[in-house]
């Protein structure tokens, strides 16, 4: 005697491989979409910080051109100028000293972080030394920002191994340069002493 046939049996044996299968796959899928929306994300925050910077640097150009004719100005107000104006001349001096210095600084950044990634053949290596060198006028977080976005560009566009280089790369370049070459060449440019200028770096960035 035949025994009934169920409808739902073909049905749950070729939906049941797929249903066990499928999971696998989508956990074995690397999502590009979810990382370009990370660094799509990073780069509209990049933009604030760039403007913010932007203007940091317009205010201070436009103070250092002020400031040649800033003491002629003041002897109009003041009775006794010459302290006051001995003070301001030797801040503007120390001020056109440590932009001159940052500058150098945060250039040979961008010019290493350049020449690094274009050896590790990232993407765009011009542009994130370009970034390095504006972003290295930010305190503290400025060499952050820079190395996210480009680790990222790294991690997807070359694989883990590229990403951990281009992070090692930013690491080493910011400890060689900005704690042990900036200080001391902003010790001597501004005669202070270069333990005084490490710990105003590491306490103030």
């Amino acid at each position: 005697m035949n025994r009934p046939t169920n409808p739902f049996e073909n049905v749950s044996s070729s939906v049941s491989p797929m249903s066990t299968k499928q999971p696998a796959k989508e956990t074995a899928t690397f999502n590009p979409g979810w990382v370009m929306n990370l660094v799509g994300g990073i780069f509209s925050a990049l933009s604030t910080v760039l403007t913010n910077t932007f203007l940091i640097l317009l205010t201070v150009v436009f103070i250092l051109l002020e400031a040649a004719d800033f003491p002629k100005k003041l002897r109009i107000f003041l009775k006794n100028p010459e302290r006051a104006l001995s003070a301001i001349e030797k801040f503007s001096r120390n001020a056109n000293r440590y932009l001159v210095i940052k500058t150098l600084i945060s250039a040979t950044i961008g010019v290493v972080i350049w020449l690094w990634l274009l050896i590790i053949g990232v993407d765009s290596p011009l542009l994130w030394g370009m970034l390095s060198f504006l972003l290295n006028y930010v305190p503290n977080i400025g060499s952050i920002i820079a190395a996210l976005p480009v680790a990222l560009l790294a991690l997807v566009q070359l694989g883990v191994g590229s990403a951990l280089l281009t992070i090692l790369g930013f690491v080493v370049v910011h400890i060689v340069v900005g704690n042990i070459i900036e200080p001391k060449l902003m010790g001597k440019g501004l005669s202070l002493s270069t333990l005084v200028v490490f710990l105003s770096m590491v306490f103030w960035g």
